[in-house]
C-alpha cells in the first residue's frame, strides 16, 4: 500500500514540477528573443546608408566631379556604411525644389549657389553682391573662415547644415545679339537671372531687362529666344553647350559664386557623432579639390567656346569702371540692407584677407 501511495506522490511532483518549468522555458524564450531583436537593431544601424545628393550641373562640371571625390571619401571611410548617390543635371528639379526637400526630410543633401539662400535666411544675399571678390585667394578667405562658417550655422534653424563651400566662380555675361564692348550695350538686352531679388536688381541697373528663370529651363529659354543671355562662369557656359545658344561672351567678372554643400537636418541629426564629424571632414576635402579643379579648368572652358564659335571681348579699363559705379548703389543697398552683424563680420573678414 505504501508503494502505491510513494508511486502516487512522486507522480504528483513530476506534474508540479513539468508546471514551473513551462514559465521558466518561456521566460528563457522571451530572453532570446530580445537578445535577437537587439542584435538585428545593431546590425540594421550599421548597414549601409544612402545620400543622394542633387546638383543642377552635368557630369564632367567641377562641381560634379567634386561631389564625386566627396562620395569617394565617404565611402572609403565608412567602409561601406554610408553611399552618397550624385543626381547631375537637375535630374531631381530646381534648387527651390531641392531645399524644400531637404526642409521636408525627402532629399538628403544638394549643392547649390550659396546666394539662393537668401530665401531662407536674408544674409546669404551677401554671397551675389556685384564685385564683392577681388580674386580666387580672398573668396577662400571669407569663405573658409569664421564668417562663412558663422553664415552656414544660421542655417540650422531653417533645417539645413552646411558642411562646406565648392566654387561655381566667377561669372560672365552671354547673349545672342551683340558684342558687349561698353556698358550701352547691355541696354534692351533680356537676361535670365537667378530667381533673387538681388539678382534682378543688378541687372535692371545695367539698363537690361532681368528675367529670372530657374536654372533647369536657362537653355530652352535662350533656344527659343525667350531671353537675349544668361550670365554663368565659363565652365557652366561650357558644359551644358550654351554655345549653341548664345554667339557672344563677355569676360565681366561682375559676380563670384560659391555653392554650398547641404544637408538636410533631418539627415544629419540620424547620424551618430562619428559620422557626422567623417561627413564634415569629406566635405572639406572634396571642397580643397573642387576649387582647384574648377580653376585649372577654366582655361580649357573658355578655350572650347571660342572654338565653338563664341565671340569673346572684354571691357575697356574706362567701361569697366561704368559698370562698376552703376553696381556699387545695389551693392550698397543691399549692404545696409542686412544685419549689421553679418556686414561687421564681412569687414573683419575682408580684412583678415588683405593681411595674408
Amino acid at each position: 500500500m505504501w508503494q502505491k501511495a510513494h508511486r502516487a506522490h512522486l507522480s504528483a511532483r513530476h506534474i508540479h514540477n513539468h508546471a514551473e518549468e513551462i514559465p521558466v522555458k518561456y521566460a528563457f524564450v522571451r530572453l532570446g528573443l530580445a537578445a535577437l531583436l537587439a542584435i538585428m537593431a545593431a546590425v540594421a544601424s550599421a548597414q549601409e546608408k544612402t545620400l543622394r545628393i542633387a546638383t543642377q550641373n552635368p557630369r564632367g562640371h567641377p562641381i560634379v566631379l567634386g561631389l564625386e571625390r566627396f562620395a569617394e571619401l565617404v565611402e572609403a571611410r565608412s567602409r561601406g556604411r554610408i553611399k552618397v548617390m550624385v543626381f547631375p543635371g537637375g535630374t531631381l528639379g530646381s534648387d527651390e525644389v531641392s531645399v524644400a526637400a531637404l526642409q521636408a526630410g525627402t532629399l538628403e543633401m544638394a549643392s547649390l549657389n550659396s546666394g539662393i539662400l537668401a530665401n531662407q535666411v536674408k544674409a546669404f544675399a551677401v554671397f551675389d553682391l556685384p564685385l564683392l571678390f577681388s580674386g580666387d585667394a580672398e573668396a577662400d578667405a571669407l569663405l573658409d573662415g569664421p564668417f562663412g562658417r558663422s553664415m552656414h550655422e544660421s542655417l540650422h534653424e531653417k533645417g539645413l547644415v552646411g558642411l562646406a563651400y565648392y566654387e561655381l566662380g566667377f561669372r560672365q555675361i552671354t547673349n545672342s545679339l551683340r558684342p558687349i564692348h561698353g556698358v550701352a550695350d547691355f541696354q534692351g538686352l533680356k537676361l535670365r537671372v537667378i530667381p533673387t531679388p538681388l539678382n534682378i536688381d543688378w541687372v535692371k541697373a545695367l539698363g537690361a531687362q532681368a528675367v529670372p528663370i530657374p536654372f533647369p529651363d536657362v537653355y530652352a529659354a535662350l533656344e527659343s529666344k525667350a531671353v537675349d543671355g544668361q550670365d554663368n562662369p565659363v565652365t557652366v557656359i561650357d558644359a551644358n553647350r550654351f554655345d549653341r545658344a548664345q554667339k557672344y561672351l563677355l569676360l565681366s567678372r561682375h559676380q563670384y559664386n560659391p555653392q554650398s554643400v547641404l544637408i538636410s537636418k533631418r539627415a544629419w541629426d540620424g547620424l551618430d557623432a562619428a559620422h557626422r564629424s567623417m561627413l564634415a571632414d569629406a566635405a572639406r576635402e572634396s571642397a580643397a579639390f573642387q576649387r582647384s579643379r574648377a580653376r585649372s579648368m577654366e582655361g580649357a572652358a573658355l578655350e572650347s567656346l571660342r572654338k565653338h564659335g563664341m565671340v569673346v571681348t572684354r571691357l575697356p579699363d574706362g567701361e569697366a569702371r561704368k559698370m562698376a559705379d552703376l553696381l556699387r548703389p545695389v551693392t550698397d543697398r543691399y549692404l545696409k540692407a542686412l544685419p549689421p552683424g553679418v556686414v561687421a563680420g564681412l569687414k573683419r573678414a575682408r580684412g583678415a584677407g588683405a593681411g595674408q
